[in-house]
């Protein structure tokens, strides 16, 4: 008997609807739970929608808020982080999501060495966990693969979570672009707490050359070994959440997004489950 997926489907994958209309959508794909975000123009946290419409609205239909996406660069920690999370904090609280994304610096101009990086990858996460324990959430870490990110790799953020406590404050997001991107091979299941998947389909980039403006929906044509990482994942134990996270404005201007969100969620089923048929 395959393991089940659980789907989820984070805002910037139809970021067009209104948040009513994208609740109902992903409730007639059979989705439990959602991710809103913070960085969309015009959408919930951007727009000025209260946290308490947002919640009732996802209530209304069912649905977990599985997270707000996301707290950046959080491993840069001052008091004007502090002051970010805190805010991101009372509107998870206050519209009942689970978590806080909270993603690295990405940026050319850091200049830090990888001693001063873990330094402040700890510090940061020090300096974050009451915050996130007063409003009850849970912090995800989310690894970025690009060569310029600041914590590229899975294995660095375990070790900074254990330095500090593993007390399930801290958990990983496994993204499954940025995963292909940092050409890391390990799996923490029991330290995942989300999964985000998308597609690249461009067969003339090379790794280091995706960007997030190449991320699709799953389909054949995936370049990033979508569901060999979703089969190790759920070999090893992994039972959360496997949101959709496409990047791509094609993605984003879709007509057709319900479509092909349910196209995307029966191919990586299918795939999955031939995988443990062929293991």
């Amino acid at each position: 008997m395959s393991t089940p997926i659980h789907f989820a489907i984070n805002r910037i994958s139809a970021p067009r609807l209104g948040f009513a209309e994208f609740a109902a959508m992903s409730r007639r794909l059979g989705v439990s739970a959602i991710e809103i975000r913070n960085d969309l123009p015009g959408v919930e946290l951007r727009d000025g929608m209260p946290a308490s419409d947002v919640g009732a609205i996802a209530q209304a239909h069912g649905l977990t808020i599985r997270s707000i996406n996301a707290l950046y660069p959080f491993d840069v920690f001052n008091a004007e982080r502090a002051a970010q999370a805190t805010e991101l904090a009372r509107y998870a609280q206050a519209c009942g999501a689970e978590a806080l994304v909270m993603c690295p610096l990405n940026s050319l101009e850091d200049r830090r060495s990888t001693e001063e990086r873990h330094a402040d990858l700890v510090a940061a996460l020090r300096g974050l966990r009451p915050i996130l324990q007063a409003h009850g959430l849970v912090g995800l870490v989310e690894p970025l693969g690009f060569e310029e990110c600041s914590l590229r790799h899975k294995s660095v953020a375990v070790r900074a979570i254990e330095e500090v406590g593993h007390d399930g404050t801290f958990l990983l997001v496994h993204d499954t672009f940025h995963h292909h991107l940092a050409g890391e091979d390990a799996f923490y299941p029991e330290y995942t707490g989300l999964v985000h998947v998308s597609g690249v389909e461009d067969a003339g980039l090379g790794v280091n050359q995706m960007r997030d403006g190449h991320r699709v929906l799953v389909g054949q044509d995936d370049r990033l070994g979508n569901l060999p990482q979703l089969r190790r994942l759920l070999d090893l134990g992994y039972t959360g959440f496997v949101s959709f996270e496409p990047f791509a404005e094609s993605v984003a201007a879709a007509t057709d997004i319900e479509a092909q969100l349910a196209a995307s969620m029966a191919h990586l089923r299918d795939g999955v489950a031939s995988l443990a048929t062929s293991a």
